[in-house]
């Protein structure tokens, strides 16, 4: 039976369902194998979520906008939301939100974020498109969260690892309550551009702000490798739950409030701003590498 609310894509031997709730990727088979995380609400109920207008947590649950207050869930509310399909073929999709009465509530803002995803034999591609559609400069951000199981191909979770493109800094910034980022940092293991990987590590996110990446890799001890590489999306992250069996890579343009921030969304720290009628473009693509390839290019 077909679900009306999932969009089905294939590829050869790849195949992807989309969900109109949040044009959410909730599975992408290769082989018969499914490379994102089940979704398990025992652990984690998403799957790879996409994150507007906000990323992360603002101050107090809310952002200040022209003296007034607007209730802002964490991460935005277009996970949540429901796109229409505007385009599809075999093996391309277009997903389309607009403001609605209860976004503008949150978010006083005409806007337009259209998304399409495309699947080839060995990648998932996310191109999005943001549209100020009213007549007020608009800040936003735009985020990227899939999470792929853990351990990969039915190893045990020793031995993993996350390799960046570029070696990145060792401090990164402690998560403060409630989700905002503190000014104080603590240092991670990272290797150069290696990250070995063990559930202690994520008592909370690591958050690598203005990385020298464009792209992290999720490695098996085989090598195998499930990577995400971005265009316009400054800021990674890394996250899991202690003793979760999966683990998150994630791409931010802009990210959460600062424990000490004003909680004025005009001076939220990177924000992109669009002038009334402005576009701005962003990418994300997933793709896989066999058991031996990866490993031995990332020695």
């Amino acid at each position: 039976m077909t679900d009306p609310d999932v969009v089905q894509l294939g590829a050869g031997e790849a195949e992807a369902r989309i969900a109109l709730r949040g044009a959410e990727p909730v599975s992408w088979r290769i082989g018969g194998r499914d490379l994102l995380w089940s979704g398990d609400p025992a652990h984690w109920s998403y799957h790879a979520p996409i994150l507007f207008p906000l990323v992360g947590a603002s101050k107090g649950g809310v952002i200040r906008i022209g003296g007034k207050d607007h209730p802002m869930p964490q991460h935005g509310f277009a996970r949540t939301s429901t796109f229409s399909l505007a385009s599809r073929d075999e093996s391309s999709a277009t997903f389309v939100l607009t403001e609605t009465k209860e976004t503008l509530a949150a978010y006083p803002f005409r806007f337009s974020l259209e998304v399409t995803v495309t699947l080839s034999a060995t990648s998932l591609r996310q191109d999005f498109t943001v549209t100020n559609r009213g007549q007020d400069i608009m800040p936003y951000g735009l985020g990227v969260h899939p999470a792929f199981p853990w351990p990969l191909g039915g190893e045990t979770k020793d031995g993993h690892r996350v390799v960046f493109e570029k070696p990145e800094m060792r401090s990164v910034p402690e998560i403060a309550e409630g989700g905002l980022l503190a000014r104080q940092t603590r240092n991670v293991p990272l290797q150069d551009n290696i990250l070995p990987l063990a559930p202690e590590l994520f008592t909370e996110a690591l958050v690598f702000l203005d990385a020298q990446s464009h792209a992290l890799s999720f490695q098996a001890p085989s090598g195998e490798a499930i990577k995400l590489a971005v265009d316009e999306f400054p800021h990674l992250a890394v996250w899991s739950r202690p003793d979760a069996p999966f683990l998150s890579l994630e791409a931010w343009s802009a990210h959460a409030d600062w424990e000490d921030a004003s909680g004025k969304l005009a001076e939220r720290d990177s924000m992109t701003f669009l002038k009334p009628g402005e576009q701005a473009h962003h990418r994300a693509t997933m793709s896989v590498s066999p058991a031996g390839g990866a490993k031995a290019a990332a020695k």
